[in-house]
């Protein structure tokens, strides 16, 4: 699995240590990691508002699998990314809330707070949160008796997202401030992970696009 850490300028300072736990728990399961978001505080500037911008295009153009997003609560990033058609991100402070997310929702992104909550022992944390996200066959469902109830909701809610956001997915990015998006693209990293993964040629024609104007 492709795996995509992004974090935004308030908690960039922290972007060694959280992407130094990732890859501890990621790379013995074989998974490839990019580190696509800001990894210091002197780094390309970004917000949680770009930080959805960046995660719609990896994931809509199958560049990655599955996103880790966060900010100082985590909860701007969790609706930054739900924001964006075929995102489904979910809110995690704990191992328990990446378990059930993997579980009952099985959805492509999480999104952490970084400040919150962030104090002694917040590495172990971190690195047990990614553990029960990435561990084990996603959506068995939580008691295991409900599996049935569970993965049928999962697939409606994917289904009423895919009809209240029913634009051509290229067409809701053209709607937003293209400066926006030109700096949520112009970083670097996330542009070597983009153009050498992306599988949708009309996504990356649009991000080029972006970036020659």
């Amino acid at each position: 699995m492709k795996i995509a850490l992004m974090m935004e300028n308030s908690q960039a300072a922290k972007n060694p240590t959280v992407l130094n736990e990732l890859k501890t728990v990621a790379e013995p399961m074989g998974h490839t990691l990019f580190n696509v978001g800001m990894d210091g505080e002197n780094d390309h500037h970004l917000t949680y508002i770009h930080l959805g911008i960046m995660a719609s295009l990896l994931l809509n153009s199958k560049a990655v699998d599955f996103v880790f997003a966060g900010c100082g609560t985590g909860q701007g990033a969790m609706m930054s990314l739900n924001a964006h058609p075929g995102v489904v991100c979910g809110y995690c402070l704990e191992p328990s809330d990446a378990f059930l997310f993997n579980q009952i929702n099985n959805g492509n992104a999480l999104a952490l707070a970084f400040a919150k909550g962030y104090g002694w022992g917040a590495e172990l944390n971190v690195r047990y949160i990614f553990e029960k996200a990435l561990t084990g066959e996603r959506g068995q469902g939580y008691p295991i008796e409900r599996r049935e109830p569970q993965v049928r909701n999962a697939a409606i809610l994917n289904d009423v997202k895919a009809a209240v956001l029913k634009d051509n997915y290229l067409d809701t990015l053209r709607a937003i401030d293209p400066e926006l998006v030109k700096t949520a693209v112009s970083g670097e990293r996330f542009q070597a992970c983009f153009f050498e993964n992306s599988q949708v040629d009309e996504i990356t024609n649009y991000v080029r696009s972006v970036l020659d104007a």
